[in-house]
């Protein structure tokens, strides 16, 4: 059975899907699997999802969408998980802009109730030209390979954070830009986090050749089971290019779900680490950071983020804490600088 679809999620990327799309009513219950919904609601605070283009559209009732099966624990967003068996005509939820479904767990006082949707079917694609038999879409059926190791690489520039939305995204543009205006050939990464390709096209807007995120790496949510290897693959890919260091944004918290911490423990990823800024909400998450990064045997290059929004905590970081900040928007210079010496100019 063919179907049109309205609206194309980015998490399905890996996989070309056309307009109209083949379906069929057995389901692949499992991570990555591109499922063809209706939207049976619309929700005015969290209710877009990022097209392949990058552009944001209104889910409207009604809409017939492409998105992909995964799991979602953000601590300030929905949570959601993949029923271990999925059939035609079933209620999941959208979890993220990105166009990633599962059953929420729960919803968020400022974002409402995530989009309840339909399923319709399992989309099929035919691996080769005029090929008959269809095989399941899955976005893992063309990806960058994992790596168990790294056996060298450029400098890497690590950005990770005390949490979500605390400026990692604009400390990681703000040093592309920056180290790119002085001449460096940069490429970027994302690293953990659900599925979205906004961080890595913001990138490459400020400057980086270029720019991958784990959706490439196959997966839609990272976690501390698969976080490492897939990094490992994303990295050597990148270092495929003729570029001179590797922004590397680490999305959500230390603490969370996602494997950052996975990544920080990780000896091979953490030898060619040269730099790292760690973005932090307050004061206390600033102190928590440095406290975690001394048990980790880590250092902290500079505290970025809120926390350095004002003159008040970039007195506290320099002053209490003996660390470096620097507002990634109103001391971009400072931030690049210190990140360039540490990390070229020893």
């Amino acid at each position: 059975m063919k179907i049109k679809v309205d609206k194309i999620s980015s998490s399905t990327k890996n996989v070309k899907l056309s307009p109209t799309v083949e379906i069929s009513p057995k389901i692949e219950a499992k991570e990555g699997s591109i499922l063809i919904v209706k939207a049976l609601e619309e929700n005015p605070a969290y209710g877009s999802i990022e097209l392949m283009s990058g552009r944001m559209s209104k889910v409207i009732e009604g809409d017939v969408l492409a998105c992909t099966l995964g799991e979602r624990k953000a601590s300030t967003g929905f949570y959601g998980y993949i029923p271990d068996k999925i059939k035609q005509g079933d209620k999941l939820n959208i979890l993220n802009y990105g166009g990633v479904i599962g059953k929420a767990v729960s919803g968020n006082p400022e974002l409402g109730k995530p989009i309840e949707i339909k399923v319709l079917g399992q989309a099929l694609i035919f691996p080769t030209f005029n090929e008959r038999i269809s095989k399941a879409a899955n976005i893992a059926e063309e990806h960058i390979p994992w790596k168990e190791n790294l056996e060298n690489s450029v400098p890497l520039i690590i950005i990770s954070a005390s949490s979500m939305d605390s400026g990692k995204t604009t400390a990681a543009c703000e040093l592309i830009k920056g180290l790119s205006a002085k001449g460096y050939k940069v490429a970027g990464a994302k690293l953990t986090g659900v599925s979205r390709m906004r961080d890595t096209l913001d990138m490459e807007d400020y400057g980086a050749v270029k720019a991958l995120n784990f959706n490439d790496a196959g997966v839609v949510s990272t976690t501390n089971k698969n976080t490492n290897e897939l990094s490992k693959g994303i990295i050597h890919e990148l270092n495929k290019s003729n570029i001179d260091c590797i922004v590397m944004e680490l999305g959500d918290g230390i603490l969370g779900y996602y494997g950052v911490k996975s990544i920080l423990c990780d000896e091979r990823i953490m030898e060619f680490t040269k730099g790292h800024i760690v973005c932090a909400n307050d004061h206390v998450a600033a102190w928590g950071v440095k406290k975690i990064f001394k048990e980790l045997g880590l250092n902290i290059s500079l505290i970025s983020g809120r926390v350095t929004d004002n003159a008040v905590g970039v007195e506290f970081i320099e002053g209490e804490l003996g660390l470096p900040a620097a507002n990634a928007i109103t001391e971009h210079s400072k931030l690049v600088t210190i990140i360039e010496k540490e990390v070229f100019k020893p």
